[in-house]
């Protein structure tokens, strides 16, 4: 079977693991404190904070920048559920805008409408899907044009950019994932990057239980801290990122280049962006894909579909009252299959998987 993900870690994070275990100190301290500046370093950004998780990141970020019980934010649908959950988690009200059919990504137009038919929001949510930046022009026009907020979602884009800038690091707050099977790790994890210093100071307020002098708790904070052993295995990862990008990028090409198959759509990459491909997101033709898929269980394939069901429309929301009608993600949420593009591939792997997607035939 030819994965759909697969963590590669070598020596050097044994090593450094082993180092932490040694040193007595298991929990958050110096490791994790270098891995933040190394992290904030590669970006391009002044401050970084680790946390335990990408949805605490995401959590984090938002309470930092004040929001709460009140204030609307919009996001996208099309994603998975922790980036509107980290909205519920604070009081504020997720409102949704619609998705490009072929970026998978927010849609500025549709930005706009949201923002017509919500003008109380204050905050935009925006998540760089499968690797992808936003169309981050035309969304800091929105941003600076109606006085948002803005909080990126980086969990599946760590070294992506638009025009050269990194992902995360266009607006307020950029909240990473360091789970085992993003383009970095940390085993679990995330971080909230930010260019202000006061952002900053808030988000290591909430991650401490509030305290800025031990045992002075000057609001009511989380354990939401990054372990040493976290944060060793991170500053390895980071090491390597740039290449794991590459060989992604590198498959993703192969891919592009000989899948041929007319009921596979490959993924775009506009001009102005750097994908990393979290995941090589194909489009399937519509009512082909459950068939596409038995075609690759059956030739020993690995995917992904990410997501099947739209954010608003999950169970645990039904009694929110969230419009679950929408068009384009409810299209893109039949056809979507994420195939094999991790670093860890060899080269016949690679072209193992464009010959299987290239031998389906179909479904009468």
């Amino acid at each position: 079977m030819i994965n759909i993900a697969k963590p590669l870690m070598g020596a050097e994070e044994k090593q450094a693991v082993l180092d932490v275990l040694d040193s007595g100190m298991i929990a958050c301290g110096n490791v994790v404190s270098e891995f933040e500046k190394e992290f904030a370093s590669y970006l391009g950004i002044e401050y970084c904070t680790a946390t335990t998780s990408g949805t605490t990141a995401l959590e984090v970020g938002l309470r930092a920048l004040g929001i709460g019980k009140g204030d609307t934010v919009i996001t996208t649908p099309f994603s998975f559920i922790a980036s509107t959950n980290s909205i519920i988690y604070t009081g504020a009200t997720p409102v949704f805008a619609e998705i490009d059919p072929d970026t998978f990504l927010i849609d500025p137009t549709s930005i706009e409408k949201a923002l017509e038919e919500h003008p109380e929001a204050k905050v935009l949510l925006i998540v760089h899907l499968f690797g992808l930046a936003c169309e981050m022009d035309a969304i800091m026009e929105i941003v600076r044009k109606h006085g948002l907020l803005l909080i990126e979602d980086c969990a599946q884009a760590h070294g992506a950019e638009w025009k050269g800038k990194k992902a995360g690091t266009f607006g307020d707050a950029g909240c990473f994932s360091f789970y085992p099977t993003k383009n970095m790790t940390t085993s679990e994890g995330g971080a909230v990057v930010t260019h202000n210093a006061e952002t900053a100071r808030r988000c290591r307020l909430l991650i401490n239980h509030g305290m800025e002098i031990r045992y002075h708790h000057d609001e009511i904070g989380y354990n939401y801290r990054m372990t040493n052993i976290c944060g060793a295995i991170g500053r390895c990862q980071l090491k390597k990122l740039d290449g794991f990008n590459q060989s992604r990028r590198a498959h993703a090409a192969y891919l592009s280049e000989h899948i041929v198959n007319p009921l596979v759509e490959t993924p775009v990459e506009p001009d102005e962006a750097k994908h990393v491909y979290h995941q090589y997101t194909v489009k399937v033709a519509l009512g082909q894909r459950d068939a596409f898929l038995k075609h690759l269980e059956a030739n020993g394939v690995g995917y992904g579909v990410f997501y099947p069901l739209s954010i608003p429309e999950q169970k645990c929301y039904a009694e929110m009252g969230f419009q679950t009608e929408w068009p384009v993600t409810d299209t893109i949420k039949q056809q979507v299959v994420s195939l094999p593009v991790h670093p860890g591939l060899s080269d016949e792997e690679v072209a193992e998987v464009a010959r299987v997607v290239n031998s389906f035939k179909g479904e009468a």
